[in-house]
């Protein structure tokens, strides 16, 4: 399964890019500018990065100010619209709601009734309704797509192409609940299953259970990454970047597998440096674990 690249047509406004944490949201900026499409970063207070989104044309907005990014967006003539970057699923009491937000506090409350998939789909096609056209990261900057193979110098071995072909298995099941998009397995035995704890907290909770002896294996394992089945993949593509290699390294496991074309990859040049030196593997596979 990968994710359709589509011909974004450069001339139609300045790109509006809802800006969370970590580099993503600067890579597809960058990439945008390459093409010569004009940015606009709407970074979000508590998540983005201060010092690098000072080097773009930006607004600060706070979760939940839609109606300020509504009137902003239209008066700087931007129609089309990316989500990018870390951000934490929110509290109703974490949302700070302008009045074109409350509004749609009716609206807002059933979409919190379900996963993650259903909420930020249903952002989506708010944004949709009132004009804007909601673009996926990789549809104006496809070389951030994972490609298929190695970052780095190490390949997975026979026995963590079954765990990763096991992982696959296992995500394909699930995605229809709306879990998560990463396990981990290692010697085919399933060690945890990502929750609304997100990638780095679950490889955290590896590296606990591995000190505290509740790993029955002393090294080894994968972490695998993949899209759920039927998800938005303008909204919520899996990713990985440097952090995720050195949670990889400090859980013991051999590497981690995401799916080729299906997956968003955060700088890396430096994945491919942190791998090398945490003796780890970075591969991008097919949909059923295929090399």
């Amino acid at each position: 399964m990968s994710a359709a690249v589509q011909s974004v047509d450069v001339s139609e406004g300045p790109l509006a890019i809802i800006a969370g944490g970590g580099s993503l949201p600067f890579a597809v900026a960058d990439a945008a500018r390459q093409r010569g499409r004009c940015v606009l970063l709407f970074a979000l207070r508590g998540w983005a990065d201060p010092q690098r989104v000072s080097a773009y044309p930006h607004h600060w907005a706070f979760m939940g100010q839609f109606g300020f990014f509504r009137r902003t967006a239209q008066a700087e003539g931007c129609r089309d619209v990316v989500f990018i970057g870390a951000v934490g699923r929110p509290t109703l009491r974490q949302l700070r709601p302008d009045l074109g937000t409350l509004r749609l506090v009716p609206h807002i409350f059933r979409l919190y009734k379900g996963g993650d998939d259903h909420l930020l789909s249903g952002i989506g096609r708010i944004f949709e309704a009132h004009g804007f056209r909601l673009l996926g990261a990789h549809e104006v900057a496809p070389e951030i797509l994972m490609p298929r193979g190695t970052l780095g110098t190490r390949a997975p071995s026979e026995r963590d192409r079954a765990d990763i072909a096991r992982g696959l298995a296992l995500l394909h099941a699930t995605g229809p609940f709306d879990v998560g998009q990463a396990v981990v397995v290692a010697d085919n035995h399933v060690l945890a299953v990502e929750g609304a704890e997100g990638t780095d907290r679950m490889l955290e909770r590896i590296a606990e259970l591995r000190r505290g002896g509740r790993v029955r294996t002393s090294t080894g394992g994968v972490l695998v990454k993949a899209p759920k089945g039927g998800q938005d993949h303008r909204v919520d593509l899996p990713s990985i970047g440097p952090q995720t290699v050195d949670g990889v390294a400090r859980a013991g496991l051999a590497g981690v597998a995401v799916v080729a074309g299906s997956a968003i990859v955060a700088e890396p040049e430096l994945i491919a440096t942190a791998a090398d030196r945490a003796n780890v593997f970075v591969v991008g596979v097919g949909g059923d674990g295929s090399a």
